[in-house]
């Protein structure tokens, strides 16, 4: 495939501002190869009214309106969730530019942009199917995109006592955790939020999902790992009548009682990855394996 025939949409993080630099680089260097490149339209009016920049691209886009044959995404982890939700079923690769420290998702250096985008372009790169996940519930509606790439959190609000969450893998009953919640993770979310609850790190396409409780009121209750083609159902009891379900980090408020099933998505998300990058170099480096900080 030349060069001149891709298309590229670019997501990006408009609380970076000294980052911007690297956003020109980008548009640059793809100009200069004959590609054509959109912009989701808030990073667009943060790159031209914020920080006044002359961007030059083929078009604007919003939300899931757009067509393209890779998508890239500038920040860190978040904005790269960000894009992957846009993405949704399309199916598009994206490809993860970190705008700061190294990432898990975003894992390619700014520093790197170009030879980057002339790996993608040259068609020197490996694609990583992700496995993603989806919430259902049985009354009320999940306004925002009922997928996750990372996780599906179900949590207590704010400063309210622990709830209940009575859980059952493929209508066997499993246990009812007493606790501050229960994040449901992807191996590719293994590394966050669920790693933070003592959960472990699953390595991408293992074809697994890990329960992680979040604050438990039994030192026993562990995480579980269960075959990814299960399926969750939740139940929640709170004495505030209400909880919170976190996908992906975007929180909704739900009523005491809905139920919540969760199971793997139809599609997944395809990641660009560079021939010379690898999962264990990534995480060795994330996680300061091996590292001496005894100072």
């Amino acid at each position: 495939m030349s060069s001149d025939q891709l298309r590229f949409a670019v997501f990006g993080n408009e609380h970076q501002a000294e980052k911007s630099a690297s956003v020109q680089r980008t548009l640059a260097h793809l100009a200069t190869h004959g590609a054509e490149v959109y912009i989701e339209r808030t990073f667009y009016d943060f790159l031209m009214k914020d920080r006044r920049l002359s961007v030059d691209v083929a078009g604007v886009f919003d939300d899931y309106n757009f067509d393209v044959d890779f998508v890239i995404s500038m920040g860190g982890d978040g904005t790269f969730l960000k894009a992957a939700s846009r993405v949704g079923v399309k199916g598009t690769p994206v490809i993860g530019i970190n705008m700061g420290r190294l990432g898990f998702l975003a894992d390619i250096p700014s520093v790197e942009i170009e030879d980057a985008l002339d790996d993608v372009l040259n068609g020197k790169f490996t694609i990583e199917n992700h496995a993603v996940i989806q919430i259902e519930t049985d009354a009320e509606t999940i306004s925002g995109s009922p997928y996750a790439l990372n996780d599906i959190a179900i949590l207590k609000r704010d400063n309210a006592s622990m709830i209940s969450v009575r859980a059952c893998i493929n209508g066997e009953y499993l246990v009812t955790y007493q606790a501050d919640g229960l994040v449901v993770s992807t191996p590719t979310g293994s590394t966050a939020y669920s790693l933070s609850n003592g959960g472990p790190i699953i390595v991408p396409k293992a074809g697994i999902l890990c329960l992680t409780p979040v604050a438990p009121h039994s030192l026993t209750i562990r995480p579980i790992v269960i075959p990814d083609d299960s399926e969750i159902t939740l139940t929640v009891e709170s004495r505030s009548h209400n909880y919170l379900v976190a996908v992906d980090g975007r929180s909704e408020r739900l009523r005491e009682g809905t139920k919540v099933t969760i199971r793997k998505a139809p599609h997944s998300i395809r990641m660009i990855k560079r021939d010379s990058r690898r999962y264990f170099s990534t995480l060795r480096e994330k996680l300061m394996w091996g590292a001496d900080n005894r100072g």
